[in-house]
């Protein structure tokens, strides 16, 4: 069974509109297709770009805390 929508599906901006490295933006994980053409398109389409963007941002924060991880042996605290 279908559940019935009743309030359009908000943007994921969260005012941060730059581009990273992977052509997304780094506030909401979107591409520049994706941003420029929110309002033109259906809701099921913007649940699956919100899906989307949800697993680049875990994907993203996943690669972040690796490299953070893997740097945390090479600080050495101060021997006196």
């Amino acid at each position: 069974m279908r559940q019935l929508e009743f309030f359009d599906i908000p943007s994921p901006c969260i005012g941060v509109c730059e581009s990273g490295p992977r052509g997304y933006c780094i506030g909401c994980f979107r591409s520049r297709e994706e941003r420029t053409h929110w309002h033109s398109i259906d809701d099921s389409t913007k649940r699956v770009i919100v899906q989307a963007c949800n697993r680049r941002k875990r994907a993203y924060l996943g690669r972040k805390n690796k490299t953070q991880d893997s740097d945390v042996h090479f600080n050495q605290g101060s021997l006196f």
